[in-house]
């Protein structure tokens, strides 16, 4: 798929996660995706397989968790969303960088404030 193709899924994901469509949010993900959250807390950590990412997302809306992209950049297979985090009322900037192969992300990696994540989520 094209970088423009990439990135208007990368929108439709986050636009479904915002609405709470889980299936609207993993729809475009690959059955084995790797889904990286650097860090310590407790929810840092390599997710696979989109049943452990369906997880982690419930994790993250048990602290309310929201994320409101500002920018979206596609450059082939690759696109970075800058993003404002909040959840259980603290805000953070965070970059995602979303890998697609063949229309499906294969590999999402954050990279965000962790000492923030270990406050709001408590440490390993």
């Amino acid at each position: 798929m094209s970088a423009s193709e990439n990135k208007a899924s990368a929108q439709a994901a986050y636009q479904a996660f915002a609405n709470a469509d889980l299936g609207g949010a993993t729809k475009n993900m690959a059955d084995d995706i790797e889904w990286i959250v650097p860090g310590n807390s407790s929810i840092s950590g390599t997710y696979r397989g989109k049943d452990e990412v369906t997880k982690f997302f419930v994790a993250l809306a048990g602290k309310s968790f929201q994320t409101k992209p500002e920018h979206f950049i596609a450059d082939g297979d690759h696109v970075v969303v800058l993003t404002r985090t909040t959840a259980d009322g603290q805000e953070a900037d965070q970059a995602d960088v979303l890998t697609f192969r063949d229309g499906k992300v294969v590999r999402f990696q954050s990279a965000g404030d962790t000492a923030l994540q270990e406050k709001i989520w408590g440490s390993k």
